[in-house]
């Protein structure tokens, strides 16, 4: 196969004996590097190589002026932006580039389509008047000021060329604007170069007038990379501009356009593949390109019409790829240590004494902070335990024991919302990066050039000091690392190719994976990011979305001029903006059904095995079971047995292997947490009257003192957790009427003449459950809340701050104590009893709840209820219920000893 660079040298040869005095152009650095190679590679002697240069190469050239980067433009157009004299208000620096970039697209394309300033910017004026019509005759001031941006644009354009052209400076749109003013003045002094054009398909005007007049004055050629297949159907966008320029321009009235080849009509094996997201794409490349041979690899590029498939690409890269080059740089974005400094900034552009824990941990927990400091486990487990939701520098330093104070005070010192205090910290948190011996290549490769990025913004600070706040930093920050790509080295001839649409202009290969040919995607579809509306660029002349769809059309269409095998994929998953819908490209060529063109369809669908979910088993070994009987020496308490009724599973990672849930920082007060502050609030004032009877005085003093006391249980149990506002504020006033009510109950029972003695509070009780099976002792202990004497009857009393109800404490068939969780109440309450019965034996005793939230209800006991219905009910805890306890909490024991059965997880 020759390709189309190829067949354009040898008719270049065949038409000059000596090329070396020729001036190249093709429509990027790229195409011309492959060019030299093809020339290299056929000649038989040593010569003099043609001058090969990209287009904007030439068109710096004929301007004189060099093309100013995108950030730069940006400072120095906001400086012609404040110099612009106008009526309306000026926007800071960082509101102005949030639209600015838009309006320099539009000069752009203003300037390279030679679209005359003063008509167009009265005529967009205009518009704008128009579109904002007012009923009032006096307009309001935001449409005034509104208007008068409008206004002051022409004025806006005048002083930025201005201001660029004395630094011989100028965005992309004015350098090709002054190429074509030039292009006589070139042509006079350089009549005797030849020129010759490749490649080139969509041509702006400036472009146009320049080739145009070295056509006419014999100075140049051209050579199109079109085929007849397409120049010939007067329909198809493929040949648009090349058909347009063969029928308007006046050099083909009389010649014929070069190179019109005929390869499509070829025969051609065309796969259209219809994968799940890019994954599937990625994943169906790996296995297609493990079955190539070295040979057939060197003549196959990887098109990715989605540049973010290159990372799943690379990852799904078969071992047989021996060579491979990589047109497209990997976003500096998808780098972890960007995160990281986004989430610095972000960190600092509210100053303030303290920061946010949640945005601390994100720094912390990120891997770039365990590089930077020793402590930072430490640190979150310290801010998590102490319940730290807002923190100042100075506690961090505190937490890291006073080490590590330069990298704390870069991190997190005060930068007072100063941009030069932004870059000079990161700056130097990179440079200790760059000390790090333990970096990979790649990390210090990313150092660099994120180095490189806020050096860049700090010598433009320098310069023009519009960067005042962290903000406008981090704006700008974001919007470089968008734009900058780390490069790859390879062989840029041989071996497989990956590369992007653009990037392609001009290559041939044989074969061709086309990755993300979807509608939106290949072509892009509408945008909308320009101020110019749709009727005005008709009006002018410049080109509108049906132009930019001919463009994609002919970038994919000339990938198939030479290529033999083509594999189109597209993600058929519909997912937000994306939906899941193949490009028009390939409903095209299914309809177009060329005789010698073979299309082979397949859907890739991800290969899902379904495994049967078992339930975890943990058998109980040896050192199971005497951990099993280190914790019933102790003694179980009600909570752990109820945990195993739950999920024995859960209680061998809690209890066994002494698991917990990682404790974070707790910003809402949690149930258990108020339940915590009301127990212990209820246990201060109770606990003096231990062995006395309440009185309605006692009550009524209590009382007085609950905001007092609730605010010091809040303060000692949420610790530095805030409870002055929002949620907290809330759940803190609703702690306060739980037993406001309850001793408000309390005094009610006393005024109908009941008598209350309290005995103890939260007491710590224990109890040995003799199990005849088992050689070693077995104990039971747990806290009660309260044991009183409520007119004379034994009371044994849990509090709960949440919801229960009666029927939580019925129960009718013992089997069924240890067997279902609705009846974990009556386990823990009748534990308490068990072992206050063991400690005072009592003939009756009253067990239950007092539920905060069903106050109404008041003490609610257990209660044994008999099967048939309308049978007897019994409230009162004697010895024979307490022996029918014992007999279910024995088998229970006996279970959780028992070896043969394992420790199994429960669905829950």
């Amino acid at each position: 196969m020759l390709t189309f660079l190829e067949e354009t040298l040898n008719s270049i040869n065949k038409n000059h004996v000596d090329i070396s005095p020729l001036t190249i152009i093709l429509p990027s650095k790229r195409a011309g590097g492959f060019l030299l190679n093809y020339l290299k590679r056929d000649s038989s002697k040593t010569s003099f190589a043609p001058t090969i240069i990209s287009i904007e190469e030439f068109i710096e050239e004929l301007s004189g002026l060099k093309i100013i980067n995108s950030t730069e433009l940006l400072f120095k157009s906001y400086k012609a932006y404040i110099n612009t004299p106008s009526k309306q208000e000026k926007d800071e620096f960082d509101v102005y580039s949030s639209w600015a970039n838009t309006l320099l697209n539009d000069f752009n394309e203003i300037d390279r389509h030679l679209i005359p300033p003063d008509p167009f910017f009265n005529y967009l004026s205009s518009i704008q008047d128009i579109n904002h019509w007012y009923l009032k005759s006096e307009k309001t001031k935001l449409i005034e000021n509104y208007l008068a941006f409008w206004d002051s644009l022409q004025d806006f354009y005048d002083t930025l060329f201005e201001s660029l052209s004395k630094d011989n400076l100028g965005y992309q749109g004015m350098v090709y604007r002054e190429a074509a003013k030039n292009i006589e003045h070139y042509n006079v002094n350089n009549a005797k170069k030849k020129h010759v054009f490749i490649g080139f398909n969509a041509l702006n005007n400036a472009e146009q007038t320049i080739i145009q007049e070295l056509l006419e004055t014999g100075n140049a050629e051209i050579y199109w990379d079109t085929d007849v297949h397409f120049y010939n159907d007067k329909k198809h966008s493929a040949s648009y501009f090349i058909r347009k320029y063969a029928s308007e321009w006046k050099f083909f009235k009389n010649q014929a356009p070069k190179f019109v080849s005929n390869n499509f009509n070829n025969e051609k094996k065309f796969t259209i593949v219809e994968a799940q997201k890019n994954i599937g794409q990625a994943k169906f490349i790996g296995q297609y390109l493990s079955n190539l041979s070295q040979n057939t690899l060197n003549k196959t590029a990887i098109i990715l019409a989605d540049e973010n498939l290159l990372q799943p690409v690379l990852q799904s890269l078969p071992s047989n790829i021996d060579s491979l080059n990589i047109t497209m740089g990997v976003s500096l974005k998808s780098f972890p240590t960007i995160t990281f400094f986004e989430l610095l900034l972000f960190l600092h552009i509210n100053p303030g004494k303290e920061f946010y824990y949640k945005n601390i941990l994100a720094i912390l927990n990120h891997p770039l902070a365990s590089k930077l400091l020793s402590n930072t486990k430490e640190i979150i487990n310290s801010i998590s335990k102490e319940n730290i939701t807002h923190i100042s520098y100075s506690r961090l330093l505190k937490l890291n024991q006073n080490k590590e104070t330069e990298i704390l005070q870069l991190l997190f010192g005060n930068w007072e919302n100063k941009s030069e205090n932004a870059l000079s910290s990161c700056l130097k948190i990179l440079l200790h990066l760059k000390t790090i011996k333990k970096a990979s290549k790649l990390d210090r490769v990313v150092y660099y050039n994120l180095f490189s990025v806020f050096q860049n913004i700090e010598k433009l600070n320098t310069k023009f000091e519009y960067l005042k706040t962290v903000k406008t930093v981090q704006n700008l920050f974001t919007e470089l690392i968008s734009t900058t790509t780390l490069d790859f080295k390879g062989d840029a001839y041989n071996g497989l190719q990956i590369m992007g649409v653009l990037e392609s202009r001009v290559l041939d290969f044989e074969n061709i994976i086309i990755a993300s040919v979807n509608e939106g995607t290949f072509p892009s579809g509408k945008s909308n990011a320009s101020f110019i509306t749709y009727d005005l660029k008709n009006q002018f002349g410049l080109p509108t979305y049906t132009e930019k769809d001919a463009i994609y059309t002919y970038h994919f269409y000339r990938l198939l001029h030479r290529a033999k095998n083509i594999t189109l994929l597209y993600n058929n998953f519909s997912d937000g903006l994306n939906t899941g819908e193949k490009s028009r490209f390939i409903s095209q060529l299914e309809i177009e059904n060329i005789p010698n063109h073979t299309i082979q369809k397949s859907i890739i669908n991800p290969t899902i095995s379904i495994s049967e979910s078992k339930l975890k088993t943990v058998n109980k070994t040896v050192d199971v079971i005497n951990r099993l009987k280190e914790i019933a020496n102790y003694g179980f308490s009600p909570s752990a047995l109820t945990s195993y009724l739950r999920n024995p599973i859960e209680f061998y990672y809690q209890k066994i292997l002494k698991i917990n849930e990682f404790k974070e920082v707790e910003e809402t007060v949690a149930a258990n947490t108020l339940g915590t502050i009301v127990h212990d609030t209820l246990e201060t004032f109770y606990k003096p009257f231990e062995n006395n009877f309440l009185t309605i005085d006692i009550l009524l003093k209590m009382q007085q003192e609950i905001e007092k006391e609730v605010t010091t249980q809040f303060k000692k149990t949420f610790k530095e957790g805030s409870f002055s506002k929002g949620k907290n504020l809330l759940i803190f006033e609703v702690a306060k009427r739980f037993v406001f009510n309850f001793i408000n109950y309390e005094i009610s029972e006393l005024k109908k003449g009941n008598q209350i003695k309290i005995l103890k509070i939260e007491s710590k009780l224990v109890a040995e459950i003799p199990i005849k099976e088992l050689d070693f002792p077995i104990k039971i202990r747990g806290i009660v809340d309260r044991v009183d004497e409520y007119n004379g009857i034994l009371r044994i009393i849990d509090y709960k701050t949440g919801l229960v109800k009666q029927a939580d404490l019925n129960i009718v068939d013992w089997e069924d104590l240890t067997t279902d969780t609705k009846y974990s109440k009556i386990i823990q309450i009748l534990a308490y009893t068990k072992m206050i019965y063991n400690e005072y034996p009592f003939n009756n005793a009253e067990a239950g709840i007092i539920s905060f939230k069903n106050l109404n209800n008041g003490f609610l006991k257990f209660t044994k209820r008999e099967k048939q219905r309308g049978g007897d009910t019994q409230s009162l805890v004697s010895k024979e219920i307490l022996e029918e306890y014992s007999e279910q909490l024995q088998k229970l024991i006996l279970e959780i000893f028992n070896p043969e059965i394992p420790f199994t997880e429960k669905e829950v």
